[in-house]
């Protein structure tokens, strides 16, 4: 395989599915396709996609099965913490969304999408706005939204069929991932009209979950809204947002303090975007889980509704 053009063939000779694990080329970056046997997709894995701005980095780019015989543009969900998307990460867990996907697909519940599962560099800085806890590093994010919608995007959509609009392109995360998911979407809304933020961190800079002279205070008052409050405030370009946490306690500190932390702002988060921001039904989901950890088994188990709401039949 060499180096294609955007988007490939729309004539029935496009890629043919990987039989076997085989490097290429393209937008001249290096990669490998390959087929790990999921019902919803194959990859496209750039070890070192180096597209400027934030050095080189793992991604995969999870294509639907009939992509190269096809000439479909689809919709494209972007990944925060993409070493869990599809397998276990550092922590044994996976959010399994080639699974996921495949349910949804075999239900007809939304059209088949690209996921592109984006590696971090460096999680604490890259998706947080504030200092949050003594020796951690932080406050990267505002970079970060503009590599993912200046260079990631730009060479997803340069580079495959996709669908461009912000309406149909989403940002997803957790944790700190999903704070990153909301301001990402908030900053560049231009370009990511759908946030996905499961157990955001939205406690981050107020709250001393990790130790550290955090005395907590208002969200309506804290850096995250004063970053975010103008294009939250805009209902022409503000994203669509979705919200969860989990209610489960027990299991160690991450559902103690982390979990619970989440909980409380995510609660905060939501009533603000309604009484405050004007937020409707149709802007704004979100699910309280009994059963919900801070883990990925909790997240890949509410992904579904995620996805439902970005893209089902009954979204606006």
């Amino acid at each position: 395989m060499g180096d294609s053009g955007a988007g490939g063939s729309c004539d029935g000779s496009g890629e043919p599915l990987p039989a076997a694990p085989t490097p290429f080329t393209l937008g001249g970056q290096q990669a490998w396709a390959h087929d790990e046997g999921f019902a919803s997709g194959y990859f496209h894995t750039y070890d070192a996609l180096d597209v400027g701005g934030a050095g080189a980095r793992k991604v995969h780019v999870f294509l639907p099965r009939d992509y190269g015989s096809s000439c479909v543009q689809y919709p494209v969900v972007y990944m925060n913490d993409g070493d869990t998307t599809f397998w276990p990460g550092s922590v044994g867990k996976t959010w399994d969304v080639a699974a996921r996907l495949a349910e949804l697909y075999a239900e007809g519940a939304i059209p088949q999408v690209i996921v592109v599962a984006v590696h971090p560099l460096a999680r604490d800085r890259e998706y947080t706005h504030a200092e949050f806890a003594p020796n951690r590093v932080c406050c990267g994010v505002s970079s970060y939204a503009d590599y993912l919608a200046d260079r990631v995007k730009g060479f997803i959509d340069a580079n495959y069929r996709t669908r461009r609009e912000r309406e149909v392109t989403a940002i997803v995360g957790s944790s700190h991932g999903g704070l990153g998911a909301f301001l990402v979407g908030a900053l560049r809304s231009e370009s990511f009209g759908l946030v996905g933020s499961l157990s955001p961190s939205f406690w981050v800079g107020l709250d001393a979950v990790h130790g550290g002279a955090y005395t907590g205070g208002a969200l309506a008052s804290s850096a995250l809204l004063d970053l975010t409050g103008a294009a939250l405030g805009n209902p022409a370009m503000r994203p669509r947002v979705w919200i969860d946490w989990g209610l489960v306690r027990s299991g160690g500190f991450h559902n103690a303090e982390i979990e619970a932390a989440a909980t409380t702002r995510g609660q905060e988060m939501v009533t603000l975007l309604g009484a405050s921001f004007g937020y409707g039904a149709g802007e704004l989901a979100w699910n309280e889980d009994p059963q919900g950890e801070h883990d990925e088994l909790s997240w890949s188990r509410r992904f579904p509704e995620v996805m439902k709401f970005f893209y089902g039949t009954s979204s606006p």
